[in-house]
């Protein structure tokens, strides 16, 4: 199996640390090897802070996706709404539990020289 670094606002990271937020949210779906979730928090914390296991996706309509995930996704209607606008499908990564690293680390410690805009596959 293979894993992805995705880039994540650090208000969204601190909820998928904390357990509130179960589902992540993007508008593409990752390859079917990949398992694993690595967490790239991005400016002003610019760091690689732990990573999760990918339990499940959901790809569906966009509305059929807040329904499922509304409870657990860490996320206001009008932001999923806009994050969506003008999409007819979301994609919603169920996340298990996250490994925070002892040590956060540098993308070039993850073998990255770059900040993914969106993701990575490392």
């Amino acid at each position: 199996m293979s894993r992805m670094l995705l880039s994540i606002k650090p208000e969204y990271v601190n909820k998928i640390v904390a357990g509130t937020k179960k589902y992540e949210f993007r508008k593409f779906r990752c390859r079917e090897d990949v398992d694993t979730i690595v967490i790239y928090a991005t400016s002003p914390v610019k760091q690689v802070i732990g990573e999760v296991p990918i339990i499940s996706v959901i790809e569906d309509a966009v509305d059929e996706v807040w329904k499922q995930t509304r409870q657990e996704g860490g996320i206001t209607e009008k932001a999923f709404m806009e994050y969506y606008k003008n999409k007819q499908v979301a994609v919603a990564y169920q996340l298990g539990a996250v490994m925070q690293y002892d040590e956060p680390m540098a993308l070039s410690d993850v073998g990255l020289s770059y900040v993914p805009q969106s993701f990575a596959y490392i």
